[in-house]
């Protein structure tokens, strides 16, 4: 099994860069999961088309969700992976036999069998890295440590 070696930031910006579709699988429809919040944000760029996959919901932000990669409409440029390390091997089979470009799994989520089956399928791979804070690092609203580089202060404005 050869794992591939982590992207590096000007790796993961092309990834994000080219990519234009992204199924989001393991999305929730409640605000309080991060899959909702990584949807929200990436909606609010209006750069990507989504496609929430989770068989347990039907719509979620007013998209249309769909219970499995192969139902989608269309073949994504990314699967954003919201499940656990040990559902992520069959799921990278499915990534690379629907021809998706790239699989990404959010952060906290590691597997070097996912990531050797979707890399010997010739797709690009990021483990343990939020698609959001990469998205807002790279333009430029996020600093490079991943915090806000507005100022903070306890002040009272005069």
């Amino acid at each position: 099994m050869i794992v591939p070696p982590a992207p590096g930031a000007l790796e993961r910006k092309r990834i994000l860069d080219e990519t234009r579709s992204i199924a989001v699988l393991g999305a929730s429809s409640k605000p309080s999961r991060a899959s909702n919040f990584v949807i929200t944000y990436l909606q609010s760029t209006g750069r990507y088309d989504l496609y929430p996959v989770n068989p347990q919901e039907t719509e979620i932000n007013g998209l249309t969700c769909y219970p499995s990669l192969e139902a989608l409409p269309i073949v994504p440029d990314m699967v954003d992976v919201f499940r656990r390390p040990d559902d992520c091997p069959p799921i990278a089979t499915e990534a690379v036999a629907i021809g998706a470009s790239s699989l990404w799994l959010q952060l906290g989520i590691e597997s070097d069998e996912a990531a050797a089956i979707a890399h010997a399928g010739g797709l690009d791979v990021v483990m343990n890295r939020c698609t959001k804070i990469e998205h807002a690092r790279f333009a430029g609203g996020l600093h490079l440590a991943g915090f806000d580089t507005g100022v903070i202060d306890s002040r009272r404005r005069r």
